[in-house]
């Protein structure tokens, strides 16, 4: 069978995400951060993002946080209810803050952002908490790159996550999702995320990620650079064009949607991610895990929020109809 036709096994059960949430401060005027004068209140983290897309579409995503009794934690904490995202992995640490960040309001190009997360309630996490998780009903684990830089700890936390997944058979996706600017220095991000890549089931790069870690130049070679580290299927982003996916033996393509304007890139990563993963958990074949991923990817470029866009599936329904690429 080809690899489109195909499907991936993965037992039933809860999918856990592991990361920071913070609060997110966007400017409602072009400008510098430093000012604007008026921004608008959300919610952001890379890994929160793919939780509520999960959950709009039906999963039962779990999320593992650390927050602090202050307005940014319980603004995070309302926001996962309302979501329907289990919060029974949410810990607590008040000898530290919940991490927030402000981003740039664009009328073209990327949005700028700063962070205000180090030393955060998250960056506390470890190793114990991993431990204190019962895996035995847990049948996807999600995690992404930008976990381990945040301490010591929270690395040493990625590296005990990926392994009790998979001691416990546990299908293990990453996303690479760089951020140099976080890590404290690049060659123990490359280092790093070559690892724990290697030790996943799924990847979900882009060709950037590719070139950073594998010297690899287009979606091919991207694919293949993952490939031989070790990971079972590999799904490269593609842009607004679409998404490649191969297992090593098999490869496959599926262009992406048509949008009017961009209004808005941050997220559009984590859109992908739940998109797939979602279509996978739902049984359906690679080809309509890549075709849901873009769908939802192509989504949040409608939204400044890195999250408020994400479909239900009769939403998601309606834009895969209006907004397929011409043949």
């Amino acid at each position: 069978m080809a690899l489109g036709e195909s499907t991936v096994a993965i037992r039933p059960g809860k999918v856990l995400l592991v990361g920071e949430a913070m609060t997110l401060f966007t400017a409602e005027q072009e400008g510098d951060l430093a000012e604007v004068s008026t921004f608008g209140a959300s919610v952001a983290g890379a890994e929160l993002n793919v939780c509520v897309g999960l959950s709009r579409l039906g999963q039962k995503p779990v999320y593992m946080t650390k927050l602090a009794h202050d307005p940014a934690g319980d603004r995070i904490r309302a926001f996962m209810e309302r979501n329907g995202i289990d919060t029974s992995l949410v810990s607590y640490d008040d000898d530290h803050l919940t991490g927030f960040m402000m981003k740039s309001k664009v009328s073209h190009g990327d949005p700028k952002t700063a962070y205000w997360r180090k030393n955060s309630a998250a960056s506390t996490l470890s190793p114990a908490d991993v431990d204190a998780v019962d895996f035995s009903d847990i049948s996807l684990v999600h995690l992404t790159g930008i976990l381990p830089p945040l301490s010591e700890t929270t690395l040493a936390a990625a590296k005990e996550l990926i392994a009790k997944a998979r001691e416990n058979g546990a299908y293990v996706s990453f996303d690479p999702n760089l951020r140099p600017a976080i890590w404290p220095s690049l060659d123990l991000m490359r280092k790093t995320l070559v690892e724990l890549a290697a030790q996943s089931d799924l990847v979900l790069p882009g060709v950037g990620e590719g070139r950073e870690l594998f010297g690899a130049d287009d979606l091919a070679s991207t694919a293949q650079a993952f490939i031989d580290n070790g990971a079972k299927l590999v799904v490269v982003k593609d842009g607004p064009a679409g998404a490649y996916a191969t297992d090593g033996n098999d490869s496959t393509y599926v262009h992406g949607f048509v949008v009017d304007k961009v209004v808005d890139t941050v997220g559009c990563g984590d859109g992908f991610a739940a998109g797939t993963l979602s279509a996978l958990l739902d049984g359906r074949t690679v080809d309509e895990a890549l075709e849901r991923g873009c769908a939802l990817g192509a989504i949040q470029t409608q939204f400044v929020s890195d999250n408020e866009g994400l479909p239900t599936p009769e939403e998601l329904e309606a834009f895969k109809a209006s907004h397929r690429r011409a043949e």
